[in-house]
């Protein structure tokens, strides 16, 4: 997401705040369009699943979601009351946290309703690492499932480990060694942990590719399956130098181990702001 999409739905979340008693609360049947759900019974789901959480908590759910009335305009100036429910900040939190997140109405709402300052910077900040943390996840996924395929073409976990030091080296031009101690990875730990999430990204998409070829190809053996991941390393690269991004060139980003125990912890802050209010 970029920096202008995400300050455009920050600026649109905070105009749908309001306040009650003191306490910042948001409409529930506004926060449906927020998040990307066009149909009252689906969001509807999942607010039951933040409810449920909620309870498995130890919080009060009346508290965080209590039910109100909204009158709405009809077509030719009538009036209609519809049911809806007022979410506290700890509410939305749980509602985007059961959201899917593959919508990036959700992504960004799970990062926003985490940070209780409410500032377009540190909501933009938390995203963009969120985005880092979900892309090493996804690369270990990714590497998984292609190590899981290749054990089926008769390629063992050295062989596998051979040929993904091949493709960082078609990626980067440096062997994974060498690009460790480029970027001062510490000893037993994979390269991937520091790499910006743009070259988490093509790690993870060579390695899709990779996963897809070596099926439809009906590949077998690591010499063949080594030329074939080294290629779509090579093909990532020269998409990515053709833009004038050089993957070797870019600065190693934070341990991703750490930011992800400083996003557990946020999420933490959330639960105990929430007591905090009670």
């Amino acid at each position: 997401m970029k920096t202008e999409d995400i300050k455009q739905m920050f600026t649109m979340f905070e105009s749908a705040a309001s306040e009650l008693e003191g306490i910042e609360c948001w409409s529930a049947r506004e926060l449906q369009f927020l998040l990307g759900y066009s149909k009252w019974e689906n969001f509807e789901k999942v607010i039951q699943k933040a409810r449920a959480a909620c309870t498995n908590a130890g919080e009060e759910v009346d508290y965080h979601f209590p039910d109100v009335r909204k009158t709405i305009t009809m077509p030719k100036g009538a009036e209609k009351e519809i049911d809806d429910i007022l979410l506290t900040r700890y509410a939305c939190y749980l509602i985007a946290q059961n959201g899917d997140s593959r919508k990036e109405e959700i992504a960004f709402a799970q990062n926003y309703f985490a940070v209780q300052t409410r500032k377009a910077e540190l909501v933009e900040k938390r995203f963009l690492e969120y985005e880092r943390v979900k892309a090493r996840d996804k690369l270990s996924h990714t590497e998984k499932q292609l190590s899981g395929i290749l054990y089926e073409r008769g390629v063992d976990n050295q062989g596998f480990a051979i040929i993904r030091s091949k493709g960082d080296q078609a990626l980067f031009r440096l062997n994974t060694q060498m690009l460790k101690r480029k970027m001062g990875v510490p000893e037993g730990r994979p390269v991937a942990d520091f790499l910006p999430t743009i070259s988490i990204k093509a790690k993870d998409l060579a390695a899709e590719m990779t996963g897809i070829n070596v099926q439809n190809k009906i590949l077998r053996g690591q010499p063949k399956i080594e030329k074939e991941h080294v290629d779509n390393n090579l093909a990532v690269r020269n998409m990515l130098t053709q833009r004038g991004i050089i993957p070797e060139n870019l600065s190693p980003a934070e341990d991703v181990k750490k930011l992800q125990r400083k996003l557990e912890g946020d999420e933490k802050k959330v639960l105990k702001a929430a007591k905090k209010k009670k």
